[in-house]
């Protein structure tokens, strides 16, 4: 029999009429003969509320009972799930991330799953038994409950759609497939029936919302067959078509994918900063005299561009960082300037970083130099500019974002026909 994991986000599961349409999709893959596991996120709005809480009650609070409190979101949605689901006649039994157990490391509140012992779930799974999982959480090496991070449900599924050598693992959000732009701002975007693994990663780092950057490397280095599905159509829909190949997007391994388009979709991610670092001695250890301090800091440095000065003694040290470590950021340059050596640094902030990602740029010249060109025409200036084997990302003033992302989306022949 075949095994289906399906896994529903909190737009999802905002309310009891959201649960019950989702209990209706679940019920669908049972009566179609799926052995199902289904993975959850808290109501819409819940986490944060969660999040708030545990602020309000201290600032500075205990990173292992933070993870206490916000993981009961997800927890009362499983049993909810698990009572509609019972209602309608299906033996469903909701799980905790211990129960399983889900092993992580020790990094509460941004764990990462170290181990799935998926034999329990199996047994229950070949015995007709749907089980309704709590996403986001695992169980750290000190015995306590550990969450995954923002967006970790959709690691929580791949993850378990791996354990437990699942066909496919559906992710159900509120749009019905990842698109070559967001549809929001560009109306012409249109759907895309495949994406690699490779291509769905640059995707996912470098802004697109639909699916959580873990899981998308859980589901490449597993080989996990990953459909992004709309749970808002209705689960009787004659159109939902053949289980095993239903409407939406599949991520998939390079080799399934026939036609290789020159360029897949347009990404772009706003609130970046930049921060340039002038006269920099250029000798070695400059680098790590700059990025070793940020890294401690927990700053994530993206776009990094040097200039070296015509006399070759001094260089010109330009990267980007996101807009909310901006100030974390300078304060850590200005504690190691003496290290460093910098005669003076300068920043910017409201910039945004628009990426062009496609596996087929591999084999084709001349992607970048005609997306350089089209900016051009529209006057929009480029800031730096990354590459490489599948992917172009530019930093642009943010006022210039949806002017770019639409010129670049209709040069590539991407807008729906």
């Amino acid at each position: 029999m075949a095994r289906l994991v399906m896994k529903f986000g909190g737009t999802s599961v905002a309310d009891i009429d959201r649960i019950r349409n989702v209990a209706r999709h679940v019920k669908r893959e049972v009566d179609a003969g799926f052995e199902v596991a289904v993975v959850v996120s808290a109501m819409s709005g819940k986490t944060n509320e969660l999040v708030n809480w545990t602020r309000a009650a201290a600032p500075l609070h205990d990173a292992r009972e933070y993870d206490a409190v916000v993981a009961s979101g997800e927890q009362v949605t499983s049993g909810l799930l698990a009572i509609a689901l019972q209602e309608m006649g299906v033996n469903a039994r909701s799980w905790q991330g211990w129960q399983i157990p889900i092993r992580t490391d020790a990094a509460h509140g941004a764990a990462r799953i170290v181990d799935i012992d998926g034999a329990r779930l199996i047994e229950r799974l070949e015995q007709g038994q749907v089980a309704v999982i709590a996403g986001f959480q695992g169980l750290g090496p000190d015995n306590r409950i550990a969450t995954l991070g923002r967006g970790g449900s959709d690691t929580s599924a791949v993850a378990i759609a791996a354990a437990i050598k699942a066909d496919r693992c559906d992710i159900y959000t509120d749009v019905d497939g990842v698109y070559t732009t967001d549809p929001r701002m560009v109306p012409k975007a249109k759907r895309l029936d495949r994406v690699s693994h490779e291509e769905m990663l640059e995707m996912a780092s470098l802004g697109a919302k639909v699916l959580q950057v873990r899981s998308v490397e859980l589901a490449m280095v597993h080989g996990v067959r990953t459909f992004v599905r709309s749970s808002f159509v209705d689960p009787e829909d004659p159109a939902l078509g053949d289980p095993n190949n239903p409407p939406g997007t599949l991520i998939c391994d390079e080799d399934e994918i026939v036609e290789k388009q020159v360029v897949t979709g347009i990404a772009y991610a706003k609130d970046e900063a930049q921060i340039s670092l002038r006269e920099v001695a250029d000798k070695p250890g400059v680098a790590a005299a700059v990025f070793v301090p940020l890294a401690e800091a927990n700053i994530n440095v993206d776009m990094i561009v040097q200039n070296v000065s015509e006399d070759g003694t001094t260089t010109d040290m330009t990267f980007t960082v996101p807009n909310t470590d901006f100030d974390r950021a300078w304060k850590v340059l200005a504690e190691a300037r003496e290290s460093i050596g910098y005669a003076s640094v300068q920043g910017s902030r409201d910039l945004t970083k628009v990426s062009v990602i496609g596996i087929g740029m591999r084999s084709h010249a001349g992607v970048a130099a005609s997306a350089f060109k089209a900016l051009a025409s529209k006057g929009i200036n480029i800031r730096a500019i990354t590459t490489s084997e599948i992917k172009i990302s530019i930093l642009i003033d943010a006022p210039y974002t949806e002017l770019a992302v639409r010129t670049l989306h209709t040069l590539y022949g991407l807008d729906a026909a």
